[in-house]
């Protein structure tokens, strides 16, 4: 993990009200393309980004990670090449969703946005990071299970999981 943080070292990113732009739904078309054409939500039109992002019944921000002005040269700084849809809750962070751009798959920005808000939770003082759903053997969510501890729902209840 630390390596992802210094890998990302040109990285920014900053919680902005909940307001889709054309800009992360440039990453976000990018992002479904090339990772979950098939999926249910393939055929999401900028509309129904804009409902994604805009219909919310709690708080709700938008963190936008963008490279260093200076990093990437000049055709990529400043550009948005990540994004996490992010409800503030009184406990803690819940990572509604998030994309990246494909081109820097490379660089683990999955990994890279869930550090950020573990960071981002504690300096707001909330004791929780909540990544949703995660799926034992599904693939595509396999990333949630390096993150621990966390809290598992199991057949039992909900179990502390330390390894």
């Amino acid at each position: 993990m630390r390596r992802i943080a210094q890998r990302n070292a040109d990285v920014v990113g900053e919680m902005r009200a909940a307001v889709p732009s054309s800009e992360q739904y440039s990453v976000f078309r990018a992002y479904l393309d090339e990772r979950h054409r098939d999926g249910g939500m393939a055929d999401m039109t900028v509309l129904d980004y804009a409902m994604m992002v805009e219909d919310s019944h709690v708080e709700t921000r938008i963190v936008e990670y963008r490279l260093r002005p200076e990093a990437d040269g000049p055709r990529r700084g400043g550009a948005m090449i990540a994004v996490a849809l992010t409800d503030i809750l009184s406990d803690g962070l819940s990572m509604v969703y998030s994309f990246f751009e494909p081109d820097y798959e490379t660089r683990s920005l999955g990994t890279l946005m869930i550090l950020d808000h573990i960071q981002r939770a504690k300096e707001m003082g909330l004791p929780y990071v909540y990544l949703g759903y995660w799926v034992r053997g599904s693939r595509k969510m396999d990333y949630k299970s390096r993150f621990l501890p966390q809290e598992r729902l199991m057949s039992q209840g909900w179990m502390r999981a330390e390894m």
